[in-house]
């Protein structure tokens, strides 16, 4: 006969995962029905004029993907690939109260802001990117391993011209000949002879400290 501890035991650890799962749920429809503050297109395209409405709300909808990415993955470090959604991301911090209740409602704790970067020598963005780039294919059914396609997220900054922005492309040799080597590719985010590792790429579960250096935020997108 299973002793009555046991049995508690067993229905405290399911009842604890049901919670989890009810908790992440609970929060991902929050981020994805979250309203931004009024204003913050505007201001986006004070930085950027050469961007419409339309583009605005594209970017947001980047910035949903990006803090998705954050929450499905266990709420790990994460790192921006992304030039313009960095500069949404750095508009809405400037909303102290409306981003720092997102924050709390989104990931139940505040997500410092990583600044835009790619595949370089640090360990610790490259480990921050392949989790946002394993998480934002599989938002959009894409093998993060064997993309034919890049997610909304690695898309955007080619898609509407940013001068600065970062490109990326599935098709790694033939972008990279024609682009002189200025394009990154999403095949290296699985590629341990990148660093010598694969950090981030695929772990998605356990805890974390969220994001990375940098004085601000997190964001919520609209579209």
């Amino acid at each position: 006969m299973i002793p009555a501890l046991a049995i508690g035991i067993a229905l405290a650890i399911i009842l604890a995962v049901i919670w989890s799962r009810y908790t992440r749920l609970k929060r991902e429809r929050y981020i994805r029905d979250y309203t931004l503050p009024k204003g913050l297109y505007e201001r986006l395209r004070k930085r950027r004029p050469e961007l419409e409405m339309k583009d605005c709300m594209l970017v947001a909808r980047g910035l949903r993907k990006f803090f998705l990415a954050h929450l499905n993955s266990g709420r790990k470090f994460v790192s921006m690939p992304s030039q313009v959604v960095d500069d949404l991301w750095h508009e809405f911090i400037l909303y102290t109260k409306a981003y720092d209740d997102f924050c709390k409602h989104a990931f139940g704790r505040f997500l410092h802001h990583t600044p835009a970067v790619v595949l370089g020598p640090d360990k610790r963005d490259n480990e921050g990117l392949r989790r946002v780039w394993w998480h934002a294919c599989k938002e959009e059914n894409i093998d993060p391993a064997k993309a034919l396609r890049l997610p909304l997220l690695f898309a955007l900054d080619a898609k509407l011209g940013i001068a600065d922005g970062f490109v990326y492309s599935p098709d790694c040799k033939s972008r990279r000949s024609d682009a002189g080597g200025n394009v990154h590719c999403g095949a290296d985010f699985s590629d341990s002879s990148i660093d010598g590792g694969t950090d981030g790429f695929g772990d998605s579960d356990g805890g974390g400290d969220g994001g990375g250096d940098g004085g601000g935020g997190c964001g919520g997108g609209g579209d």
